[in-house]
C-alpha cells in the first residue's frame, strides 16, 4: 500500500501543477480508504475467530437465533442475523 500512496514518494518535495496536486491527493484518499477497509476486515475476522473459539459462532449477536448458514457461506464473519443487521443498518442511516 505504500508504494501506491503517492505521499509516500520520494519526489514528493517536487512543486507539482494544481491538477497533479489533485491527482496526488485524489490516489493517497483512495490508498487511505482501502487501508481502512483492510483494518476493518481484520477486526472482523478476529472477532469472528473469537465467536469460534468460544462456541458462538453462527449465532446472531442480537437475538440469539442462529444465522442461516447460506448467509454464512456469503459472509462468514456475520454477526447478525438478516433481521437484526436489516435492523442495526436501519439505525445507522437515521
Amino acid at each position: 500500500m505504500k508504494k501506491e500512496d503517492p505521499f509516500k514518494g520520494k519526489n514528493r518535495e517536487e512543486d507539482n501543477s494544481i491538477d497533479a496536486d489533485v491527482a496526488e491527493q485524489v490516489d493517497h484518499d483512495r490508498v487511505f480508504a482501502s487501508r481502512v477497509e483492510l483494518i476493518k476486515s481484520l477486526i472482523n475476522i478476529r472477532k469472528t475467530l473469537t465467536r469460534i473459539k468460544i462456541g458462538s459462532y453462527g449465532i446472531c449477536e442480537k437475538c440469539g437465533v442462529m444465522i442461516d448458514t447460506d448467509r454464512l457461506a456469503i459472509k462468514p464473519t456475520a454477526e447478525y442475523c438478516f433481521a437484526c443487521e436489516n435492523e442495526v443498518e436501519a439505525r445507522k442511516k437515521r
